[in-house]
C-alpha cells in the first residue's frame, strides 16, 4: 500500500512537470501562459484537497470502526466479570 502511494505520488508529480513544461514552451502570450499555469494550478490543489478529504474520511471511518470493535469487547468483558461477580455472591450466600 505504502509503495502505491508513492508511485501515484511520482505520477502526479511527472504530469504536473510535463503539463508545466508542455505551458511554458507552448507559443502562447504570457497572459495566455499565466492563466493556464493558475488553473493548472488550481485544479492540482482541488484534487489534492479531495484526496485529503477523501483520506480523512477514511482515516474516520476507520477509527470509527476500531471503537465500536473496543466497546463491544469492554461490554463483554463487563458482562462476564458481573455475571462472574452475581454468581460467586449467590453461591456464597448460600
Amino acid at each position: 500500500m505504502e509503495n502505491a502511494g508513492k508511485i501515484i505520488g511520482a505520477l502526479v508529480l511527472g504530469a504536473v512537470v510535463g503539463a508545466a513544461c508542455g505551458i511554458l514552451l507552448a507559443p502562447d502570450k504570457g497572459s495566455e501562459t499565466r492563466k493556464k499555469l493558475f488553473n493548472g494550478a488550481k485544479d492540482l490543489a482541488d484534487d489534492l484537497k479531495e484526496k485529503v478529504k477523501e483520506s480523512a474520511n477514511k482515516f474516520r471511518d476507520m477509527a470509527e470502526d476500531r471503537v465500536d470493535e473496543l466497546a463491544k469487547a469492554a461490554k463483554s468483558k463487563m458482562d462476564h466479570q458481573y455475571k462472574a461477580t452475581t454468581d460467586k455472591v449467590k453461591t456464597d450466600l448460600a
